[in-house]
């Protein structure tokens, strides 16, 4: 017999399945999240039911919200079962499933967004969170700064009271909170950047200025926008995993996530609206996030993009097939002790030989089933910001990067869109028909794939980044991925 997920089913969910058990109708809309996907109902979402669940202020529910079209069918499956969903733990032994009830709705999702415009007015909001992408933040490859000239950007500066993007819409937000006397919310990042508040600030600071220099000062004096480094693995979610969930533990979901069982948050305390007690329930406050976030985003993120490519281009289907082939793993390991340990810094428990031993374990997880493809996708928003920053600051201190520069050739490689067998690769990102032109002429030339300055900014332009990459494009197309990963682990 299945469970139907909904509010009257958490007194009788199937055995093994744990109920929030706490009273979801005091839930207050305290948080206002954009960007409803598996990783935030994985993470920030869990952290906020564990809060509920020690029974943690209910007026610090979260109200979800989003700027997409399929965001808008994300809110209607949810809102179907009560906005309950479940979230399924997928250790090595076994499952830990948790139906989360931290969600206090979900607002419409409309051109304009004035539904979202209208909640962020409204004085009980004390933090916006936020999850849209590495690559919605409008950042500019060339000066490392907010990209003013983007059309979207350049229309919400246009139309202030029609914005098309998260950044017009907080700062829509804020102006009704300013207009009416209130102290403003915190903006609180939680995708996958260096130093996500200040790039969030950037952006909303940039439309704001567009707009009006005056609200743009305020915004700047008054507006927190709080660091924050958060991890957890969290593969698409398919009809079979859906369909496993119903079969093997009687729970009907239309919007269930799987996740490996490990989870970090890191933030900066800066909070002047207030905040949840979370570090209760394990999310760690610091004064400075950056150790973590060079940790996590360069080794985690940064090591994905090297199993990625060589395994995308191999055939190997998934990120515990790219850990058990043992050439693939090398490259791994070896470009991490050679070239990713020197430019980060040990952390609170964690030192890089001790986080390099943990990736390998959770990459190596066969129960995740995370797909090579989905690590491949996006990279011409992942590179410059999980593998260029690491060449750079090699190649500041005079270390030669042979790996990093092979694991972008790896990625170029990929981007000709024909793996090793000669079968098609599908487009892979939002700007796969750029790519895979420049792979073409790069075939030829590899230094034409440096010319996509928007990836490489200045290290383009170095002389040993330029000739080990141009070397391992060469090879690769000469002699194929396993020669060079053999030569490369000598």
């Amino acid at each position: 017999m299945r469970t139907r997920l909904s509010n009257s089913a958490l007194a009788a969910l199937p055995e093994g399945i744990s109920a929030p058990g706490y009273d979801r109708s005091a839930l207050g809309p305290g948080i206002l999240h954009v960007g409803m996907g598996n990783f935030h109902r994985a993470h920030q979402a869990v952290y906020a039911d564990d809060l509920l669940r020690a029974g943690g202020d209910p007026a610090w529910g979260i109200l979800g919200a989003g700027v997409m079209p399929a965001d808008e069918a994300m809110r209607e499956g949810l809102a179907a079962q009560d906005h309950l969903y479940s979230v399924t733990e997928m250790g090595p032994q076994g499952d830990d499933v948790r139906v989360i009830g931290a969600m206090a709705g979900f607002l419409p999702v409309t051109p304009g967004h004035g539904p979202m415009i209208a909640a962020m007015a409204d004085p009980a909001v004390r933090i916006v969170s936020l999850t849209v992408t590495e690559g919605g933040y409008f950042v500019s490859a060339q000066t490392g700064g907010f990209n003013a000239g983007h059309p979207s950007i350049r229309a919400d500066i246009a139309e202030p009271e029609r914005p098309t993007t998260v950044f017009g819409a907080i700062v829509a937000g804020l102006r009704a909170r300013r207009a009416a006397g209130l102290a403003p919310f915190t903006v609180m990042c939680c995708d996958n950047l260096p130093h996500n508040g200040a790039v969030t600030r950037a952006a909303v600071c940039g439309v704001a200025r567009g707009q009006d220099p005056g609200l743009a000062d305020w915004i700047e004096a008054e507006v927190a926008f709080p660091n924050g480094m958060v991890d957890r693995i969290t593969p698409a979610t398919t009809e079979p995993r859906r369909a496993g969930l119903a079969a093997g533990h009687g729970l009907d979901d239309a919007r269930p996530v799987f996740c490996e069982p490990f989870r970090q948050w890191v933030l900066e305390d800066n909070f002047p609206a207030g905040r949840p007690a979370l570090e209760t329930v394990g999310v760690q406050f610091v004064e400075d996030v950056t150790p973590y976030e060079h940790m996590k985003i360069r080794m985690l993120n940064g090591g994905h993009a090297m199993i990625a490519y060589p395994a995308g281009l191999l055939g190997l289907e998934f990120a515990h097939d790219a850990m058990a082939d043992a050439q693939v793993a090398g490259f791994f390991e070896k470009v991490e002790r050679t070239e990713v340990f020197d430019v980060v810094e040990a952390v609170p428990g964690a030192t890089p030989e001790q986080y390099l031993a943990s990736l390998k374990d959770r990459f190596g997880n066969p129960r995740i089933e995370d797909t090579i493809r989905r690590l491949c996708l996006d990279g011409s928003n992942r590179q410059p910001k999980f593998i260029v920053p690491s060449i750079e600051d090699n190649l500041a201190a005079g270390r030669p990067v042979p790996g990093l520069a092979l694991e972008s050739a790896l990625w170029a490689r990929y981007c000709l869109g024909v793996d090793e067998a000669g079968g098609a690769i599908a487009p892979n990102d939002p700007d796969w028909e750029r790519l895979t032109e420049q792979a073409g002429r790069a075939k030829r030339d590899p230094l034409a794939w440096l010319e996509l300055r928007d990836v490489y900014g200045g290290v383009a332009d170095h002389p040993g980044f330029r000739e080990s990459f141009a070397r391992a494009l060469d090879a690769l197309y000469a002699r194929g991925v396993r020669a060079v990963l053999a030569e490369y682990l000598g």
